[in-house]
């Protein structure tokens, strides 16, 4: 476990090993996956409890991840199956987790507020919280791909690829989203406004 260090900020350490060895989970420090930033495996009759979270993420996207896993670990051992993945228990039991590390002052101003907006009703999924992505992506250092840009950062009708290969051409904002065409196809589809996309005009 001492090699988890490296993945979290400072002074965050102890109390996530704490937990992780308190609740027997098995945590493993994945590949970048491009759909998920973590995923969270309840325990069974032959296993721990099992935690995935991607190894390519900044330190405050990582630990963010991981109690928006270790939420679900608690979700599942309170309530079982009864509830909802998203739903008001698994945000209340989040809320706790990431007030007690905003209490230490581990996040750097501008995460810190954007946690606490997001505290009274926290989103899904990391990407789910646009503002949130805006302010963590600052603190990317390790970035594969320098031309990588959020599909609002684009001009209108400018070209984009996606990680997947397909290219897209940007069109008008519907409310949270834009409208995009696919070139190939013709098809019409809606993208996040901090979707990274790769410009290609």
């Amino acid at each position: 476990m001492g090699e988890l260090q490296a993945f979290l900020p400072p002074d965050t350490y102890p109390a996530v090993l704490e937990f992780l060895q308190q609740h027997k989970v098995h945590l493993t420090v994945a590949r970048e996956r491009k759909s998920i930033l973590g995923d969270y495996r309840h325990r069974t009759a032959s296993s721990n409890h099992r935690i995935s979270v991607n190894g390519n993420l900044n330190p405050y996207s990582f630990l963010i991840t991981l109690l928006h896993e270790l939420a679900h670990l608690l979700t599942f051992e309170q309530h079982g199956h009864a509830v909802s993945a998203h739903g008001r228990e698994w945000k209340n039991i989040y809320g706790r987790l990431l007030a007690r590390f905003l209490t230490q002052e581990v996040f750097p101003a501008d995460i810190k507020d954007e946690l606490l907006r997001s505290l009274h009703n926290p989103g899904a999924s990391t990407c789910a919280e646009e503002g949130l992505m805006r302010v963590l992506r600052r603190y990317d250092t390790n970035k594969k791909d320098a031309q990588l840009k959020l599909v609002e950062e684009l001009p209108p009708q400018a070209l984009f690829r996606t990680a997947d290969g397909r290219i897209f051409q940007k069109g008008e904002r519907l409310r949270k989203r834009f409208r995009c065409l696919e070139v190939k196809t013709g098809k019409l589809y809606l993208f996040s406004p901090v979707y990274e996309v790769w410009p290609l005009s």
